[in-house]
Formats: structure tokens, sequence, C-alpha cells
């Protein structure tokens, strides 16, 4: 493979989702992606190039810093790619807080202000920043840029952005921003290509994986998302507890007297599925698989809480025309999205069972008020994307395309 690669990192709490892609006149595709697992011992780099995949156990120490596991792995890519070619890197930075309204360059500036952020997103913005370091002391010639899971959220009216606390509290930076971003970005251009009609309407997009959120969109704009300051609220995910009522975090702190590290990794890593099935599982999969009443529980208070947002959301955009499910769950899970429409009846969703069952790209039924569709989101397509765009602004020489805007 020889021209122009591109590479993509988006950073989670415990792991990296690593992408590949060629770049050849207007045409940018990915040809290979990987993740690293930080939770696994002993570190494994995945690499998934077409129907061949690799596992590899790197040497590296990640305790304190990534650079000698980006060493590795790059030296790993090395051995299929020419990565010389290699001539920018985007990366996924969950906080772009108010300071942020698009993608940017990494600069000594823009890096210092990302990580001033850190106090706004703890568990993820580290980890970003961790792998950029690592990237601009490995390969310093790179260009480097970082796509925002705030921004797309910006649209919000501020009214949706304001919590009902004392109004310096807003000013200092507490307000709701909202996260999946590049992945509601990404379905807002898909149902502009697949599903032109539908696409400037009333849309509530469901991302529905191991972390979970709702978008509602006008005209493909966020107006209203279920995530507010932090990734932990709206409806419950794989292990974070969702909304909570902040009187039983004070009463954690207050009257059980439990360390603040402790009731943050109950509400982040112990709640959701996990919590509520006993610690059965935080996998949906697994749930469903069990006989034990306390999973089929867990599946019932996931999907009844996201039917309930969508009622929220609905609201805020005066009605639903679409519903799109979209992630991990989204895409796969028929049973959870039969679930959640069967609390929407009301709504006049109606899904047709076979092309629920086959995981087709509109599964509303003929007779469906509302439309219902699954959509793939690839969050690494508008990573790269903004990073083609972002690098031909300031002459990123091979790193764009003939048709970059």
């Amino acid at each position: 493979m020889s021209g122009p690669l591109l590479m993509t990192f988006n950073a989670g709490s415990s792991s990296v989702k690593i992408g590949l892609f060629s770049i050849e006149g207007d045409r940018l595709d990915r040809i290979a992606h990987a993740l690293i697992d930080f939770r696994q011992s002993p570190l494994t780099f995945h690499l998934v190039e077409g129907k061949a995949v690799f596992d590899v156990e790197l040497k590296a120490d990640h305790a304190d810093h990534l650079t000698d596991v980006m060493a590795e792995t790059l030296d790993w890519i090395a051995e299929h790619y020419d990565l010389s070619e290699l001539s920018c890197v985007g990366h996924r930075v969950v906080h772009g807080g108010d300071d942020f309204d698009g993608p940017v360059l990494i600069t000594d500036e823009s890096l210092a202000r990302i990580d001033a952020l850190s106090i706004l997103a703890p568990l993820h913005q580290p980890q970003a920043l961790r792998l950029i370091r690592a990237m601009r002391e490995v390969r310093p010639e790179l260009v480097q840029v970082a796509s925002f899971d705030t921004v797309f959220h910006r649209t919000n009216p501020e009214l949706i952005r304001r919590f009902a606390l004392p109004r310096d509290v807003h000013d200092r930076g507490i307000k709701r921003y909202g996260f999946h971003g590049l992945s509601y970005k990404f379905i807002a251009a898909e149902l502009r290509r697949q599903f032109p009609d539908t696409a400037p309407g009333r849309v509530i997009a469901a991302h529905l994986g191991s972390g979970a959120s709702l978008c509602a969109m006008l005209d493909g704009k966020s107006q209203d998302t279920s995530m507010g300051f932090s990734t932990i609220d709206g409806v419950p995910m794989a292990t974070r507890c969702g909304a909570l009522d902040p009187g039983v975090i004070l009463h954690f702190l207050q009257q059980e007297n439990c360390p603040v590290k402790e009731v943050e990794d109950m509400l982040y890593h112990q709640s959701g599925l996990k919590g509520v099935s006993g610690g059965i599982s935080a996998d949906c999969r697994e749930l469903q698989a069990s006989e034990d009443p306390r999973a089929k529980q867990a599946l019932d208070l996931f999907t009844l809480r996201i039917a309930g947002e969508i009622g929220r959301l609905s609201m805020s955009i005066g009605g639903l025309d679409a519903l799109v499910f979209t992630a991990g769950i989204g895409e796969n899970d028929a049973a959870i999205r039969a679930a959640v429409a069967g609390h929407l009846g009301w709504m006049g969703l109606d899904l047709s069972d076979e092309a629920n069952q086959q995981n087709a790209a509109c599964i509303s039924a003929a007779g469906s008020r509302m439309k219902a569709f699954v959509i793939p989101t690839n969050e690494e397509r508008v990573i790269a994307d903004e990073t083609v765009w972002v690098s031909s602004k300031h002459g990123g020489g091979r790193c764009q395309t003939r048709n970059t805007p």
C-alpha cells in the first residue's frame, strides 16, 4: 500500500480505537482498525484488516505515559503499512467546553486549552491528552488535529443548557454540554444521504452502546440531548447509572461517610446494567441469555428510561418524525429496539418485526406514524474527515483530498 495515510485515535477512559485511512485523490478509505484495551494484562494490540485479525502482546509499560506504547504500536503497524506515508493524525477529544466550536489544529496553545478542560472530564480527557503527547513525542513532524464530542451540541438553545443553579455557577461552566457528538454528526449526514425526505424533520438519534445517550435534532442540528454536564448523565448504561437524584450522592457522602473515589467508582463502573443485574453482566447479550429475574429487570429499566427520554426530547423539538438507533446495541440488538418501541406505541411508533430482526435500515412498519431507522455510526470517519479539513486549511501537505471543503 502506497500513498498518503491518515490515522485516527478514539480514546475512551480505558481503551483506544485506532483507525488507519488511505488518501487517494478525493477518496478517504479506512483500510484497517485496531483496539488497545488498557484493562487487559498483558496489554494487547488487536488489529483488523479486512477478514484478517491479529493480536499482539505489547511489552511497553503504560502506567505513566503512552509514548512507549505508541512507539511499539507504530512499529508493529509499520510491518504491514508504509508509515513513512503517514502525514496526519486525528484525535477524538471528549470535552471542548465553550472554548471550541469545531475541530482544531493541535499546537502548544490549543493543547494547553484542551488540558485545562480536563477538570470537566477527568476520566476521558487525560487519556486523549496522553495519546496526543505520545504521538508528538514519537512522530513530532505529523500534523495532529482534535475533534470534540461536545461541539455538535453547541446549537442547543441556552435555556436547554442551563441547570437551575445560581447564575454564577452557570457562568463558571457548570452547564449541560452533551456528548457522543461525533456519532451524531455522522448520523445527521447519513440521514441526509439515505433518507433526504426525513433528515430536515424532527429526529431523535439513540446512541446505545456501553455508553448511551440520545440527541434530538431539527434539520440535522442538535437541539437537546440526554447527557448533560458529564458522561454519567441521562439513561442507564452498561456500568453507569445515568440520571440520579443528587440527594443520593449527598447521602453517600454525608450519612454513610463514603470516600469520594468509592462513590465515583460505584456511579461510573458498578451501576447501570451491571449494578441492577446484581453483577451478572454489563452486556445486554449475556443478560438476555440469563434466566435470573435481576437480568430481566436491568434490561427492562434500561429500555424504560430510554423510552422516557425519547418522550422528553420529543417535547423539546415539538414532536417526532423519526427515531434512529445506532452504536453497538442500537445497531445489533433487535430485542432492545422492540422493547423501546413497545413503550412508544402511544406516539404512533410501530416496528416491522421482520425488518427489525434483520437489522434493516428502515425498521418501522408500513402503517407507523413515525419512521424508525437503524444506521451504523462511524466516529472514526468523522474524525478523519475533520482532520483532512483542518489540515488542508493549515497547509497540511498530503493530508488532504481534492474535494476537501
